[in-house]
């Protein structure tokens, strides 16, 4: 099994999640959303998040609105919705009832097999 691939399959299983967390502080256009994954070690490229924002966005958990830009074309910018907003929450439960799960097996030092 490749190490990579595994980290990559990490990184996408935990994408949809980030990228509604970005947008409950507020509407953003692609790049910004883009920098913010970057600027915490989650590489994401253009090819990846665009169908992914439109996934969300037919699922009615994302709207947007486009917005002139002076330094080039007009900007779609992305807005969480309500059911978004709802949505994100139970995401934000599973993702500490994981975290809990996986640090708890983790860092295990007794083993339950013979038990």
């Amino acid at each position: 099994m490749k190490k990579e691939n595994t980290k990559a399959q990490m990184r996408k299983g935990v994408l949809e999640y980030c990228i509604l967390s970005i947008l409950k502080n507020g509407d953003a256009y692609t790049s910004e959303i883009l920098k913010t994954l970057k600027n915490a070690h989650m590489i994401v490229v253009e090819g990846t998040i665009y169908p992914l924002l439109t996934r969300l966005k037919n699922a009615g958990l994302l709207s947007y609105r486009w917005e002139e830009s002076t330094a080039g074309p007009p900007r779609k910018y992305y807005v969480l919705t309500e059911s978004g907003a709802l949505f994100l929450k139970e995401l934000d439960k599973t993702w500490n009832n994981l975290v809990n799960a996986v640090t708890q097996i983790t860092t295990s030092t007794k083993s339950t097999k013979n038990e």
